[in-house]
C-alpha cells in the first residue's frame, strides 16, 4: 500500500463518505427505476380509468374526494419519497457545481463517474470524457479529484466539515 492510500482511503472505505458514494453508486439504478414505476403507474391509471395520472388526480381533488390508504395510494407515496431523495442529490450537485471553487470539474467527475445515464465501461472512458473538462487528467488526478468532489458532496448533503474549517471557525468565532 503507497503512502498515497494510507493517508487518504477511497471514499468506498473512509467513513465520512460511505454514504454519499454508496448514494452515488446506486443513483443511475434509482433513477432508471423510479422512471420505470412511474410508467408502469401510468399505464396502469390509463388502463383503470382511461385517464392520465394527473387528470385523475385533478378531477377526484376538484369533487372533494381523499385518497384513501389504497395501493395506487401507498405506490405514489413510495414513488414520492424515492423522488426526493433523487432531487435532494441533484440538487446538492447543482449546488456544488455553482458555489464550490471547483465546482464545474466536480460536476463532470461526477456526472460521469456516477450520474449519466448510461454507465462508462472503466476509468479509461470516463477520462476521455473529462478532458474537454479538465486539463492533463491522469488518473492520479482523477482519483483524486473524485475523492475530493465526494468529500465536497458529502457536506453539502449530511453537513461534514473539514476539520481544518472547523479549527479556522474556532479562532474566529470562540465558544
Amino acid at each position: 500500500m503507497s503512502k498515497y492510500q494510507k493517508n487518504y482511503p477511497s471514499p468506498e472505505e473512509d467513513p465520512r463518505f460511505h454514504d454519499t458514494y454508496q448514494f452515488l453508486k446506486r443513483y443511475r439504478d434509482a433513477t432508471y427505476s423510479l422512471k420505470v414505476v412511474v410508467h408502469q403507474l401510468e399505464n396502469q391509471f390509463q388502463i383503470e380509468y382511461g385517464t392520465s395520472i394527473d387528470e385523475f388526480l385533478d378531477s377526484i381533488y376538484a369533487a372533494g374526494v381523499e385518497l384513501g390508504g389504497g395501493n395506487i395510494e401507498e405506490r405514489a407515496k413510495s414513488i414520492e419519497r424515492s423522488n426526493k431523495m433523487l432531487k435532494l442529490l441533484d440538487s446538492s450537485v447543482d449546488l456544488l457545481r455553482s458555489n464550490h471553487k471547483y465546482g464545474e470539474q466536480y460536476y463532470w467527475i461526477l456526472y460521469y463517474s456516477f450520474l449519466c445515464p448510461q454507465e462508462l465501461r472503466n476509468t479509461d472512458e470516463i477520462i476521455e470524457k473529462l478532458v474537454p473538462h479538465i486539463d492533463n487528467i491522469s488518473y492520479r488526478t482523477f482519483y483524486r479529484k473524485r475523492r475530493a468532489a465526494i468529500e465536497a458532496l458529502s457536506t453539502i448533503l449530511w453537513g461534514f466539515t473539514a476539520k481544518e474549517t472547523l479549527d479556522l471557525l474556532n479562532k474566529f468565532f470562540p465558544e
